[in-house]
């Protein structure tokens, strides 16, 4: 049974008088995440998902999603980017120096699970901040620049593959199946929640169906497919990332197409072969993150679906947390990266 301290706790909840201006942008994501966690706790927490979000939890869910402009639905955003804090203000960012703000059920699978994900957008930047320069001080045509952020983007990549491989030291794919998976499904290609999700006083409350919580929906690969014009071929599976840029923040959208629009590293690797094989070793770098990704589906979900145990499904068994049929989808993106090279 859903628990009676979560009813208890929908019930105590008044609906919030938003005064947004009165608080930073920090503390407005961080009310975003919390109340995220909770209307996902709230809908997953039994045996079967409640089809109707109560208003005092939909009210300040919605207007909050109004602000950030991104759909009133736990994603990426509010479960990884703005829900951790360092242990100790003094050392940098690790795997040992973070810890969540917010979790569902606890325990060292589902922390480990977020965590590495938190070390593997700060191994990242580096990546983000060359693409910027590049971008910015347009550096096609400077050979000498250009290798250099291309190397700095090389880096970074194989530092965020090192931790990405760091997943099953702490992460068991039959408690990330059964434990944490669960609570950040969405409610669009459900069959759990087929028409979607009421929320109670919006949308003429018809049921919205959106996507749940994926690495997809992070930015990084997004932006450095942008750089590198590696090509996604025009059908259902392009359409899903192209979706999935709708629950990322407006600020790492715009920087996505913008990268799109004035990426030349296309013309600047055809003209010189350092920059050519440069481009390529990034784009190994890549396929590499894409293909241990789909290793861990292969490992986390699709193995986990056909054991039978006493906690259900973990989810639907066919698709990933964001509705899709994950498999399918990341194979077709890894080998669209990998064909990229030149």
């Amino acid at each position: 049974m859903r628990t009676f301290f979560l009813f208890s706790l929908i019930n105590k909840i008044k609906n919030l008088d938003l005064h947004l201006d009165d608080h930073s942008l920090e503390e407005q994501e961080l009310l975003f995440a919390q109340l995220s966690f909770i209307a996902h706790a709230y809908v997953w927490g039994d045996l079967k998902p409640v089809q109707n979000l109560p208003h005092n939890i939909s009210t300040p869910w919605v207007k909050l999603s109004e602000k950030f402009k991104r759909p009133p639905i736990l994603s990426y955003a509010s479960y990884c980017l703005h829900n951790w804090y360092k242990i100790n203000e003094a050392e940098d960012i690790s795997l040992n120096n973070v810890a969540l703000i917010n979790n569902f059920l606890g325990g060292i699978d589902e922390d480990w699970f977020v965590t590495i994900h938190v070390c593997i957008e700060d191994a990242a930047s580096p990546a983000i901040s060359s693409i910027a320069k590049i971008v910015d001080d347009e550096l096609w045509n400077d050979e000498s620049l250009l290798a250099e952020e291309l190397q700095t983007i090389k880096k970074s990549m194989v530092k965020v593959n090192e931790i990405f491989r760091l997943m099953p030291d702490k992460c068991d794919p039959y408690i990330y199946y059964h434990r944490v998976r669960p609570y950040i499904f969405g409610w669009k290609n459900n069959p759990d929640l087929p028409d979607g999700l009421i929320y109670d006083g919006f949308f003429q409350d018809k049921p919205q169906l959106f996507r749940g919580e994926t690495g997809a929906q992070s930015s990084i690969i997004p932006s450095l497919d942008a750089l590198f014009n590696v090509h996604h071929e025009k059908d259902e599976l392009r359409d899903y990332l192209d979706e999935m840029k709708l629950y990322m923040p407006d600020n790492h959208r715009n920087f996505i197409r913008i990268v799109e629009e004035e990426s030349k590293v296309k013309d600047a690797a055809l003209s010189s072969s350092k920059i050519n094989a440069l481009v390529n070793d990034c784009l190994d770098e890549m396929t590499s993150f894409r293909s241990q990704h789909l290793q861990y589906a292969a490992d986390y979900i699709h193995q986990q679906n056909v054991k039978s145990t006493l906690f259900g499904t973990g989810g639907s068994t066919v698709r990933g947390t964001g509705g899709t049929p994950f498999m399918k989808y990341l194979k077709k993106h890894r080998d669209e990266t990998n064909t990229s090279k030149r």
